[in-house]
């Protein structure tokens, strides 16, 4: 198993390890979530060193990273003059990767035409490359990843049914950082190591900034802890990045404010309700959530909804349920238009 999954030693990481660990003799497609940063790579590499496929190739392939045409030769290849600037012939991935394992990472945002070739080739076992008719068979291991809800995704026709279900044969959830903290300061010691040695440095992380990491949430999860260790070693001090922590645990969890502020309307001889102060509670920070959201996309409400994993339609809906108001309606108009 590979050494990255190793590091992730907490109580809610083994039954993951257990899983791939029965799993990886397999040939079994599996689907990987879990939020952005959380290591979904990291599991999807130690599936392929524990599988007999562990002497080929492990490739990955970010569904998100490419528009859709150059996607599709990125997979699958394409012939020489297939489009212009195809001047030689290229292999794809599923070649490339033949005997071994193909991770393709954030397949949820894989257009639906491609998702359409994708199963055809799950189903068959062959593709043909862009602008070629010759069908190539593969022997691919495929591993999906995704931060998406899926299942919500097919509801609004964004992700195919039956392609779903080929790719969720197993399904592994990977916990944040946050549900792991016990992983922490192996995760900052291995990575204060890697990079110590990477920029010829001998940068030591306090006792007291490790307890500081603890008590931090990490919305980004393993990556924003990686690149916190990265600054600190790269500047050669944690004093920056430890004050920047603190800083934000002084500002406390989203949902500490609005708790506070219900408890605080409640009069000596009320009845409290611990149910609708929880009401309260939810709302008043599925509000900030989507406040922060939209002023971070400067309200382009598609994107916004995109990174709330929900509807553009139930975007909408709470938008006005919380009492939002767009700074400029013409400009996030605007924006939205030029997205589409």
């Amino acid at each position: 198993m590979s050494d990255g999954l190793n590091l992730c030693t907490s109580s809610k990481m083994q039954p993951i390890r257990d899983l791939v660990g029965k799993v990886a003799s397999t040939n079994t497609t599996v689907l990987l979530r879990g939020e952005s940063g959380v290591g979904k790579e990291i599991v999807g590499r130690a599936i392929h060193k524990a599988s007999p496929r562990a002497n080929k190739q492990f490739l990955k392939v970010n569904c998100a990273a490419l528009p859709g045409e150059l996607l599709e030769s990125e997979l699958f290849g394409h012939e020489k003059g297939a489009f212009t600037g195809a001047y030689r012939q290229k292999p794809g991935k599923f070649e490339a990767a033949d005997g071994g394992t193909l991770l393709l990472d954030e397949i949820g945002e894989m257009p639906l035409r491609l998702q359409a070739k994708l199963l055809h080739v799950l189903q068959d076992g062959e593709f043909s490359r862009v602008g070629g008719e010759r069908l190539i068979g593969t022997d691919v291991r495929l591993i999906a990843a995704t931060n998406r809800d899926l299942e919500n995704a097919m509801r609004q026709h964004q992700f195919r049914e039956d392609l779903y279900y080929r790719l969720n044969v197993i399904e592994i959830r990977i916990p944040p950082l946050r549900e792991r903290r016990e992983e922490i300061p192996v995760l900052v010691e291995h990575f204060r190591r890697k990079f110590n040695v990477q920029y010829g440095r001998t940068v030591e992380i306090p006792a007291e900034t490790v307890r500081v990491f603890m008590e931090y949430h990490w919305p980004g999860n393993i990556r924003e802890l990686e690149n916190a260790v990265k600054r600190v070693v790269v500047l050669g001090s944690a004093r920056p990045v430890h004050q920047e922590i603190i800083t934000s645990l002084q500002r406390g969890p989203r949902t500490s404010v609005p708790v506070a502020a219900a408890a605080a309307t409640i009069s000596p001889d009320q009845v409290i309700s611990l149910k609708e102060i929880a009401r309260q509670a939810a709302r008043e920070a599925e509000r900030v959530a989507i406040k922060e959201v939209l002023d971070r996309v400067h309200w382009n409400r598609a994107k916004a909804a995109r990174l709330l994993q929900i509807s553009y339609k139930a975007l909408l809906y709470k938008i006005v349920q919380c009492g939002l108001v767009t700074p400029d309606p013409d400009k996030a108009a605007a924006k939205e238009s030029v997205a589409s």
